[in-house]
């Protein structure tokens, strides 16, 4: 019984910090574009993540993608500028986003 416990603890922590900047984009309207898991107007998170997953410059290059904006990487469609964004919610966005595999 214990050992159930633990477990089921143990994965409730593991899945906050998921749950937790799920909610940043979230609240940032990153969803209204975007899903984890499919593309929507832009590509889906788990796609940007696969693109960029050898790049070590991801992290810096996706928050400043999510703050000012950017064109003709993923098709015809801009992504806008997102003013609303402060850097280091873009940073924790774009950490998550890249974590999403």
């Amino acid at each position: 019984m214990k050992r159930a416990f633990v477990l089921a603890a143990l994965s409730l922590g593991a899945a906050a910090p998921a749950l937790a900047d799920l909610a940043l984009a979230t609240s940032k309207n990153c969803m209204s574009c975007h899903a984890v898991e499919r593309k929507v107007l832009g590509p889906s998170f788990k796609d940007i993540a696969a693109r960029y997953k050898d790049n070590k410059a991801a992290p810096d290059l996706l928050a400043t993608k999510i703050m000012k904006g950017g064109a003709g990487v993923w098709g015809p469609v801009p992504m806008p500028a997102n003013t609303q964004v402060s850097e280091a919610d873009a940073k924790k966005l774009a950490a998550w986003v890249l974590s999403t595999k």
